[in-house]
């Protein structure tokens, strides 16, 4: 009998390498995919490849080999990967959603978050990466991997986000910000593959987004990971694995 394959992807100044921590302790084929302006390829100046309509085409061209497949997404890569299970139900077997959520519905608070998004690709492009990692890790919502990362831990993250294109950081944030992304919470009751809504427990804003998604999906599962914030598969990856691996297996 064939095992299903799980393909992951990560969130905004990740790349596929960053998901490491999860996708070695995930069980069967893994393909972990870079989405448009991060990890190692080329960077496009072309507003078309940083849409959500060109990352879902990413991610289907990506698995066209594999047939169906489980699907795993961090934050941004959440959001992709719930358009993907919407727009290709009879490809996706199973869904795994940390730190994610269906888009924002009320469109005063989206065009605010468009203008922020929109300013603040214009400074990463005028100050440069190494300003960007100081201000993006020092926001409230990574408060926690201050201290439930290691030393070493930290420094990798740090690298990993000095070693993005700038330009290519811009580019996502203007056509892929939480945003810039068409809403699809009026959509999740389609949903007809197992979905697991997984948040760390002390993540409180994503942890009340994940019971609210739950309430419209048919197969939801919420999986609140203990001693963890929004990057749960980085602060408690093994449990975060379990959490995937279950609702694959499901």
């Amino acid at each position: 009998m064939s095992t299903t394959a799980t393909l992951v992807l990560h969130g905004f100044t990740g790349s596929a390498a960053a998901m490491v921590p999860l996708t070695r302790r995930l069980p069967g084929p893994v393909l972990a995919l870079d989405l448009a302006g991060h990890g190692v390829g080329p960077i496009s100046d072309d507003p078309a490849d940083y849409t959500m309509a060109a990352a879902v085409a990413g991610v289907v061209d990506a698995a066209a080999h594999l047939g169906r497949f489980a699907l795993v997404g961090y934050s941004m890569g959440g959001r992709v990967a719930l358009h993907v299970a919407l727009a290709h139900p009879d490809r996706v077997v199973a869904l795994a959603l940390i730190g994610a959520r269906a888009g924002i519905d009320d469109p005063f608070e989206r065009a605010e978050r468009v203008a922020a998004d929109n300013a603040l690709a214009d400074r990463i492009e005028s100050e440069g990466i190494g300003w960007f990692t100081d201000h993006w890790s020092a926001q409230p919502l990574f408060a926690t991997q201050r201290t439930r990362l290691s030393p070493d831990q930290l420094a990798q993250l740090r690298a990993q986000r000095l070693a993005c294109d700038p330009r290519g950081l811009a580019h996502s944030l203007r056509g892929m910000g939480a945003g810039a992304v068409e809403p699809v919470g009026c959509h999740l009751g389609e949903l007809s593959m197992p979905c697991a809504l997984i948040a760390g427990a002390d993540d409180a804003k994503f942890a009340d987004i994940a019971r609210h998604m739950a309430v419209a999906i048919p197969q939801a599962t919420v999986c609140l990971i203990p001693d963890a914030g929004h990057a749960a598969h980085l602060e408690a990856p093994c449990a975060t694995a379990a959490a995937v691996a279950q609702c694959v297996s499901s």
